[in-house]
């Protein structure tokens, strides 16, 4: 069966629960489209398969020059649709209007709109969703339905680079036949394989977080990386890093890297205990709480 692939981004969505809303904040919106332009756009713009569709939703109420902006720049490349929340039926509308077909197998991956990808992305998340769901394939028993993860990435924060193993990151993707199609939103990314068997693939790092200021759930992780030996992979991702010294790349690998597992280790199992007591509501009650954090320091 031939593979549809869409890629998903919410831009500038007001999340339900916790999520405050964020269309009127001016500042906020300017630094992520200087992030899209500067990391996300080039690197899928780049990309080595050009065989896919790209919808970028934005809240309707966005100010106008954001609108223009969103029309504008995604010429050839990404579709901006408007919505205040994207339920299923609408995605899978979006889905054949911007393709122009109705999918045998559709294949959607989520791209938040401050990160990056690897020029074989596509390429990548394409053969494994081929893969997927065949005979005897990893998606046995489910309905023809796996997640994808590519597990190697890199996160960026200022001018140092990490490398990073995260088993069910952000940049998740979903394989399934177009009949009861639920895409990679049908829950958060690292709840995936509640629903459905989860395929990981290794190799070179396929994702690039960049870790910033107004950043609420992305953290240094990983252990300090030179950035001579993924060149290229990136678009201009990796562009004005340092290579650092062999001395400080022994010192992370030695004391900081280890103290970074031990924190998240820390962060996972509070993280899990109060999903298991409250909840998803109170999860996202915790992220409120540090986007409260994150806004009086920034002031967005």
């Amino acid at each position: 069966m031939s593979v549809t692939h869409v890629l998903l981004t919410r831009f500038n969505l007001p999340s339900k629960g916790a999520e405050e809303v964020i269309r009127a904040k001016e500042g906020w919106l300017r630094d992520r489209v200087a992030l899209f332009e500067r990391y996300c756009l080039p690197s899928v713009a780049a990309q080595s398969d050009r065989d896919f569709a790209w919808l970028v939703y934005i809240d309707p109420q966005s100010p106008g020059w954001f609108q223009t902006w969103a029309d504008d720049a995604g010429a050839g490349l990404f579709r901006a649709v408007r919505r205040e929340e994207v339920p299923r039926e609408a995605l899978l509308a979006d889905v054949v209007e911007v393709t122009r077909r109705v999918p045998e197998r559709l294949l959607t991956t989520n791209l938040d709109n401050d990160d990056a990808v690897s020029v074989d992305f596509v390429e990548r998340l394409r053969s494994a969703g081929a893969g997927a769901g065949a005979a005897g394939g990893p998606a046995d028993g489910a309905a023809g339905r796996t997640a994808i993860y590519l597990e190697n990435g890199l996160i960026r924060q200022g001018d140092r680079l990490y490398e990073h193993r995260d088993r069910s990151n952000a940049f998740c993707s979903v394989a399934e036949p177009w009949d009861g199609a639920v895409s990679c939103w049908a829950d958060w990314h690292n709840r995936l394989e509640l629903h459905m068997p989860a395929l990981r693939l290794g190799g070179a790092p396929g994702w690039l977080q960049v870790v910033h200021g107004t950043n609420v759930s992305n953290r240094v992780r990983g252990r300090l990386a030179s950035p001579a030996p993924y060149a290229g992979r990136f678009a201009a991702g990796l562009d004005g890093l340092p290579v650092p010294a062999a001395r400080e790349l022994a010192s992370d690998r030695l004391v900081r890297s280890p103290l970074r597992t031990s924190r998240e280790a820390a962060r996972g199992l509070a993280k899990r205990s109060i999903e298991l007591v409250g909840g998803r509501d109170a999860v996202d009650r915790m992220n409120a709480v540090r986007r409260s954090a994150v806004k009086a320091v920034t002031g967005r």
